[in-house]
């Protein structure tokens, strides 16, 4: 079942997303409005060195107010392909590159208001090969045994949705 479009608007553009009102026709006749917002996609990746640690950061996020411990992620640029962009995310966030990497999941991040579709990778045999960050991002590089960081996923320490699932995916691929 779907629901019919039968009038967009968008009603605010930013620099990571838009969002516009959707006039729909729901599936039993009646027709209501949607806020939606629209999302060009992005990348999370988790990268493990040859010690099989994982490279996570933390960073201020000012929506939660406080810290988060994430793996590194961002949204893909006009012209990228998911798996540069994830290459080029993993290069400004930790200051390394993967020899070998390799999708392991995609899902959506809140279906019910977003278009965002998140792609996962596994990014292997890291060396360095830094490029500048963003200049409103201040990271700071936490790598750390894959088993502590699943521990920490268990235990409600890591909040970030992102990285909850893309830990979850990643299991099968750990040593």
């Amino acid at each position: 079942m779907s629901t019919e479009i039968l009038h967009t608007k968008n009603v605010y553009s930013g620099r990571v997303f838009d969002v516009r009102q959707d006039q729909v026709r729901l599936p039993n006749g009646k027709t209501m409005q949607l806020d939606i917002v629209d999302h060009p996609g992005a990348v999370v990746i988790v990268p493990v060195d040859s010690d099989g640690k994982i490279w996570l950061i933390r960073q201020y996020r000012h929506a939660a107010g406080k810290d988060l411990l994430e793996l590194p992620a961002g949204v893909v640029e006009a012209g990228e392909n998911f798996e540069e962009g994830a290459l080029r995310e993993l290069r400004e966030e930790i200051g390394m590159t993967a020899g070998k990497i390799q999708k392991i999941g995609e899902f959506y991040i809140a279906p019910g208001y977003s278009t965002e579709y998140l792609f996962i990778y596994l990014a292997c045999e890291l060396r360095p090969d830094p490029l500048p960050g963003d200049e409103d991002e201040f990271i700071q590089v936490v790598p750390m045994p894959a088993d502590q960081a699943i521990a920490l996923a268990q235990t409600g320490q890591i909040p970030d949705a992102k990285t909850l699932a893309a830990l979850l995916l990643a299991i099968p691929h750990l040593k």
